[in-house]
């Protein structure tokens, strides 16, 4: 199996972690099950003592039209995607614009902004173990239960790129600190927002060594220069503990933490 030396300080969105030897998943899906596959690292915390990793080899991005449908590589990233459709005059997926990562990795936690997700518009999922039509995945709010390497998907195929939309998304995100994060810490629970608690229990600004919930979005675990690993995880816990003393709510990480020790 091929490997990769992956820098993830460089690598990941938080800019936070060392470098480590990822194995890449090509035709080959004897030993998946021994690896945690990962996609471009933007809603990852990556700890010193991650689990054996694994991401898709290149031959998984691309972007085809096939019987009415749009079929898109687990490895293809959103940028990309989003080019593609506005070139091509697709429509629906104008959100992916504004959300970055690989393809896979937006199914799999069902990424979007507010109510535009990904399992809106999509068809069905390709995984190791065969293809699954979306009516039978069981998903939520920023969750699909898929527990393989996701392949490809496919999207219903809707003329009509919408430019408005597009600046509608660019306006939701406009609030979001330009700083390394991995985006939204934590999913907002039922009726409120993580941000408003987090900021209740007076952490909004507060440092840990160089990572603060952001001033400009709480719910926005951010790095102000030389992040580290123990300073971010200290932060994530003491909010889940205030905001469940103060408020009974126990706070769901939407970020992945990937550290063996934690």
């Amino acid at each position: 199996m091929k490997t990769k030396q992956v820098n993830f300080k460089k690598y990941s969105s938080f800019k936070i972690g060392s470098e480590v030897s990822i194995a890449l998943l090509e035709n080959d899906f004897s030993d998946i099950d021994k690896y945690y596959l990962i996609g471009s690292c933007n809603n990852t915390l990556v700890g010193n003592n991650p689990p054996p990793l694994m991401m898709l080899d290149k031959m998984y991005d691309y972007i085809k039209i096939e019987n009415n449908t749009l079929k898109v590589g687990g490895a293809t990233p959103s940028g990309k995607v989003a080019s593609f459709c506005k070139k091509n005059n697709i429509g629906n997926l104008e959100f992916l614009a504004h959300l970055p990562g690989k393809l896979g990795g937006l199914v799999f936690m069902n990424a979007g902004l507010k109510e535009f997700e990904i399992f809106n518009v999509l068809v069905d999922v390709t995984t190791t173990e065969g293809t699954y039509k979306k009516e039978t995945i069981e998903y939520g709010y920023r969750y699909a239960n898929i527990n393989k390497p996701i392949l490809e998907a496919s999207f219903s195929l809707e003329i009509g790129y919408d430019v408005s939309k597009v600046e509608m998304f660019k306006k939701m995100r406009s609030n979001q600190p330009s700083i390394p994060s991995a985006g939204s810490c934590f999913k907002n629970p039922k009726g409120d927002y993580a941000g408003r608690l987090i900021e209740a229990v007076g952490l909004k600004g507060v440092m840990k060594g160089s990572m603060c919930f952001s001033l400009e979005h709480a719910n926005f675990l951010v790095n102000n220069g030389d992040g580290e690993f123990k300073d971010a995880i200290w932060l994530i816990n003491e909010a889940k503990r205030r905001v469940q003393k103060e408020f009974d709510i126990l706070l769901e990480c939407e970020i992945i933490i990937l550290e063996t020790q934690y």
